[in-house]
């Protein structure tokens, strides 16, 4: 997966868990919390995501790596760099 491939599955992640949400104009340095109404609970069910769909295991201590999205690309791209993209929302 490429670095843009991860933040199509990080959105469409989002957009799975929350699909009231608009994640077309997100500013990829700001804090995902501070753009859309995320709540603990959903973060845990992105995290959940992304072991069931790639297998990725991001242990709790690693959690606020994935704080914004250019942080998500920056720790999620070289543990997803072998997978392929599945898309199930329309991002």
């Amino acid at each position: 997966m490429t670095p843009e491939e991860v933040v199509v599955a990080i959105k469409d992640i989002i957009e799975t868990i929350a699909p009231d949400e608009d994640v077309s104009n997100l500013d990829h340095t700001e804090r995902l919390r501070d753009q859309i109404d995320l709540d603990s609970m959903d973060f845990l069910d992105i995290v959940m995501e992304l072991r069931k769909l790639y297998g990725a295991q991001v242990p709790e201590e690693d959690y606020k790596e994935l704080a914004t999205i250019d942080g998500c690309v920056s720790y999620l791209h070289p543990l997803l760099a072998d997978k392929e993209l599945h898309v199930t929302a329309k991002v």
